[in-house]
C-alpha cells in the first residue's frame, strides 16, 4: 500500500534552468491542488539534468581537490546539487524500516547573482524528499517539499555542516567531525537519528570527477560515505520506536550530467554483512543500450576501494514490476561482478517503492543475497530506478 503527500513551500517548486523558473511562476499563481496533480507531469529527467541552458555555470570538467568540511557545504557556482541518504533500520522488536532523505539545491540563475532588496528574493530553490518503507505494514510513506534559500527556510553550510529544507535536516554538532543529525517529520510520521561514520570518504570516478558521459562537463563531483552506524528514534502511527542500523550516503554537485541520447540509470547501494559495500550506476541509454560511462566501486571493510567499470559488472533483470501510475520498472535483478568472482541476488522490500513525486522515480529498500568466491553473503542496501515512469520520466 502506498502512503502519498505532498508538501508545497513559499510558493516555488519545479526544478531547474528555464523548467524550474517557469514552475516557480506556476506554483506562485496555481494553488497547491493544482500543483499535487499535475507537477509530475511537467519535468523530464533528461530535461532537468541535460546540457542545455548550462551558459555561465561552472562545470565539473576537471579533477580538482576535494576537501572536507568545506565541501560537504554548498557550491553556488554550479546549477545542482544534492546531499542524499538512504538506510536500512530495525527496531528493538524486529521490525524492518527502510528510509531516504534527500536534499537538492537548484540555482535560478548562473552567478554573478545580483544584489536584492527583499529579503524574500533569492537565486536558489531547495527541494527534499523524505520516504519510509514499513516492511512489516506493508507500507511506502514519501512527501516532497520546496523552499526557497531566503529568511532561513533553506540552505547549507559548511562548518559547521548542516544542510536544512525547513525542518528537514541534516547538521553536524561539530565543525569538523561526527555525529551528524538527521530529522524529518510529516503527516505523523518522524525519523531522527544520529550518524556516525564508520568508514572513510570514498572519492567516485576519477579522484571524485565522475564522466556521466562524452560530452565535456556532463560530470560531476561525486563522493560517499558508504557506511554511516544509525541510531535513533521513528515516530509511526502513533508509536515511538527505537531503532538502529547502517546508512549511506551520497554527495554530488554539477551543472549538466546526462547527455540527448540517455534515459535514466539504475544505481545499487549494498551494504554486505562481510563489511564490503559495493555501489554500481548503470547509465541507460534511449535506444536501450548500457552507456560506457556506467561505472562503480567496491569497498572493503577497511575503506580500500576496487574500482568497477561497464565490463566488470552484468546486471540481469529476473523479474519486473508494473507501477499503477504507470510504467515498468525492474524488480529483482541478478550483479555479477566477474572481476571479483561475486554474483548477487537483489530484492526489494516491498514492490512499490515509487515516488510520485516532481520527477517520478523508485527509490527503496532492497535485500542482498549471494556468493563470493564460494562464500555465502547476504546484505541490505538501496536501488534507485530513474526514466522508467510514464508522464514524469519518459
Amino acid at each position: 500500500m502506498n502512503v502519498r503527500a505532498r508538501i508545497i513551500t513559499a510558493g516555488v517548486g519545479a526544478i531547474t534552468g528555464a523548467a524550474l523558473a517557469l514552475g516557480l511562476l506556476w506554483l506562485t499563481t496555481s494553488g497547491p491542488r493544482a500543483a499535487r496533480e499535475d507537477a509530475s507531469s511537467n519535468l523530464t529527467l533528461s530535461g532537468t539534468l541535460a546540457t542545455r541552458e548550462a551558459a555561465g555555470f561552472a562545470r565539473a570538467d576537471r579533477i580538482r581537490p576535494l576537501r572536507f568540511p568545506r565541501d560537504h557545504g554548498p557550491h553556488p557556482a554550479f546549477r545542482n546539487e544534492w546531499w542524499y541518504f538512504t538506510g536500512n533500520l530495525q527496531s528493538g522488536d524486529g521490525r524492518r524500516f527502510g528510509y531516504e532523505l534527500s536534499l537538492f539545491r537548484f540555482a535560478l540563475r548562473p552567478p554573478p547573482h545580483p544584489a536584492r532588496h527583499s529579503q524574500w528574493a533569492t537565486d536558489h530553490v531547495y527541494m527534499a524528499h523524505f520516504a519510509v518503507t514499513n516492511a512489516a505494514g506493508k507500507h511506502f510513506h514519501f512527501f516532497e517539499r520546496f523552499a526557497r534559500n531566503a529568511v532561513g527556510l533553506a540552505g547549507a553550510q559548511a562548518a559547521p555542516f548542516r544542510v536544512w529544507v525547513e525542518d528537514w535536516s541534516v547538521e553536524a554538532d561539530t565543525t569538523n567531525g561526527f555525529p551528524w543529525r538527521l530529522r524529518a517529520a510529516a503527516d505523523g510520521l518522524e525519523l531522527t537519528l544520529e550518524l556516525t561514520a564508520v568508514k572513510p570518504i570514498v572519492l567516485q570516478g576519477d579522484r571524485g570527477l565522475s564522466q556521466k558521459s562524452a560530452e565535456p562537463g556532463n560530470a560531476s563531483y561525486y563522493y560517499s560515505i558508504t557506511r554511516l552506524d544509525s541510531r535513533g528514534t521513528l515516530l509511526l502511527n502513533g508509536e515511538r520506536l527505537q531503532v538502529a542500523g547502517q546508512s549511506w550516503m551520497d554527495r554530488e554537485w554539477g551543472t549538466s550530467a546526462l547527455s540527448e541520447a540517455q534515459q535514466g540509470w539504475d544505481w545499487f547501494a549494498l551494504q554486505l554483512a562481510d563489511g564490503h559495500d559495493l555501489m554500481f550506476y548503470q547509465l541507460r541509454r534511449k535506444d536501450g543500450s548500457i552507456d560506457p560511462h556506467s561505472a562503480g566501486a567496491l569497498v572493503d571493510p577497511r575503506g580500500r576501494i576496487t574500482r568497477l567499470g561497464p565490463q566488470d559488472v552484468g546486471v540481469e533483470v529476473l523479474e519486473v514490476w508494473h507501477s499503477p501510475r504507470g510504467g515498468r520498472y525492474p524488480a529483482r535483478w541478478r550483479l555479477t561482478v566477474e572481476p571479483l568472482n561475486m554474483t548477487l541476488e537483489v530484492a526489494p522490500v516491498l514492490a512499490d517503492q515509487e515516488l510520485d513525486v516532481s520527477i517520478r522515480y523508485w527509490e527503496g529498500a532492497v535485500d542482498v543475497g549471494g556468493r563470493r568466491n564460494g562464500e555465502t553473503l547476504g546484505g541490505r542496501g538501496y536501488v534507485e530506478l530513474t526514466g522508467y515512469g510514464t508522464g514524469g520520466d519518459e
